[in-house]
């Protein structure tokens, strides 16, 4: 008899089950809410000890599971948050369509192709870079075929040239400094002016990118010396794996290159000197991807066919965050969620702000298993994590930080994240090989990233 084996549920069957739990919450636990006042910077946070239940808590119907999923895409915000999205994927389409990024890879191999360490650290702050600062993620795994060609021709192996790809991004991630889908959704949600306290981020992106390198070159190294120390000896590489015929870098993809720097400075000064949020941020992206489609020379016809296909590629994405917003406005309609923040801070609270602080963490990273689209998870957990802060001694910063951690970082461990597995099954690598490779480096981002939470609550990071 054959046995069945389970497989983890579609990320919006969860969503929904977690809908339900949450009215079931509201079913369960007595309504109660804490007193809120506006901080000096215009911030609402909670007043520890001010927690009172509702004894006049009207009960809501069966129907709220399902009148709450589509009252939370009208949220104004959670609809300025998709609408962004859908943008950015359109962006994202022409950018590729341009050919700079293949471009950029391509002159990246022939510069650096003889000199093997200085590719994998310099494919890895691409990557690593590209996903700190623009959010880029599934836009990678077209360069999976060329890199495996390049690094098995080198002799190495092709976790080697995955693990650049999906470490590096991770790394990107779980450290962002600017990523539009994590950690300005999170600063938005947590009521953070967006993109505040990037400074100390883009340091910890410095010192996990070492911790990363360190922890790909040495496998890559070990391969190259005996290649039956590989995690996939004795396994095929895929057919097919080849770099594409063309990809010289021409003056026009300078030129977009250019732009695109260009747009991100003008994104960060917006944001800091203006206060741009996602209305902004979302027209400056409609106008660089105009910018680019005329430098690259691509027809409206062809531009417009190509930003619709990278906004369709994200849908999923835009139904899963309203999903995920149904759950806070289930528990807000029930008056529970004080009452489940309440109940997690009193632990938390005998164990002090440090502690508090990197507990955070690991519940983030937990939380990555069920909910690996990292906006989803901002949506799902930030409503309850950042009044946690208020009440556990911690800014709302520091939760943010321990949620990109347990977000980013993740994402190249849990199987329920559908870029990882793509990756892997392009690659032919089994996720248990996989894991004997990442598993470790996950150790070392656990106890790094609880040093760096220690550093942030102890210089009070906002």
């Amino acid at each position: 008899m054959k046995k069945s084996r389970f497989r983890v549920p579609h990320t919006l069957v969860l969503l929904f089950g977690m809908i339900v739990v949450a009215y079931s919450l509201t079913l369960l636990l007595p309504a109660g809410q804490f007193e809120r006042i506006t901080n000096e910077d215009g911030r609402e946070q909670v007043v520890p000890g001010t927690y009172e239940r509702l004894a006049d808590a009207e009960t809501l119907s069966p129907l709220a599971v399902f009148t709450a999923i589509p009252r939370s895409f009208a949220i104004h915000s959670t609809a300025e948050i998709i609408f962004f999205i859908l943008i950015v994927g359109g962006f994202f389409a022409v950018f590729r369509a341009t050919g700079a990024v293949d471009a950029s890879i391509g002159r990246l191999i022939d510069r650096l192709g003889h000199r093997p360490f200085w590719l994998v650290a310099g494919a890895m702050a691409v990557f690593a870079v590209g996903s700190s600062t623009i959010g880029m993620a599934e836009e990678y795994i077209p360069f999976i075929p060329v890199l495996i060609t390049l690094f098995v021709a080198l002799g190495f192996d092709t976790v080697t040239a995955v693990a650049v790809v999906c470490i590096g991004y991770g790394v990107g991630y779980g450290a962002a400094a600017l990523n539009p889908f994590t950690v300005l959704i999170a600063q938005g949600v947590a009521g953070l002016e967006p993109a505040s306290g990037q400074g100390f981020r883009w340091i910890l992106l410095a010192v996990f990118f070492a911790i990363a390198l360190h922890h790909v070159w040495s496998y890559a190294r070990r391969v190259k010396a005996d290649p039956d120390r590989s995690l996939v000896a004795g396994i095929p590489v895929p057919a097919g794996m080849r770099a594409p015929k063309q990809m010289t870098m021409t003056g026009r993809h300078g030129l977009v290159l250019v732009a695109l720097t260009v747009a991100l400075g003008l994104l960060i000064w917006g944001i800091k000197a203006k206060g741009w949020y996602l209305v902004e941020m979302g027209s400056l992206f409609l106008i660089l991807t105009l910018a680019m489609a005329v430098i690259a020379g691509i027809g409206p016809s062809k531009a417009a066919k190509s930003f619709c296909n990278g906004a369709s590629e994200l849908t999923t994405t835009a139904l899963l965050i309203g999903f995920a917003r149904a759950i806070e406005t289930v528990l807000n309609d029930g008056q529970v969620i004080d009452t489940v923040i309440h109940g997690i801070a009193q632990p938390l609270q005998q164990m002090g702000a440090t502690a508090a602080g990197i507990g955070m963490f690991f519940v983030q990273s937990l939380c990555n298993l069920f909910v690996p689209s990292g906006s989803g998870q901002a949506f799902v957990t930030m409503p309850i994590m950042a009044p946690l802060a208020d009440l556990v001694g911690v800014s709302r910063q520091v939760a943010v930080l321990a949620y990109q951690f347990g977000d980013g970082f993740t994402n190249i461990l849990v199987p329920t994240n559908a870029v990882l597995i793509g990756i892997l099954t392009l690659a032919g690598i089994p996720y248990d090989r996989w894991f004997r490779l990442v598993f470790p480096f996950m150790l070392k981002v656990w106890v790094v990233g609880s040093i760096a939470i220690a550093v942030a609550i102890a210089i009070g990071l906002q």
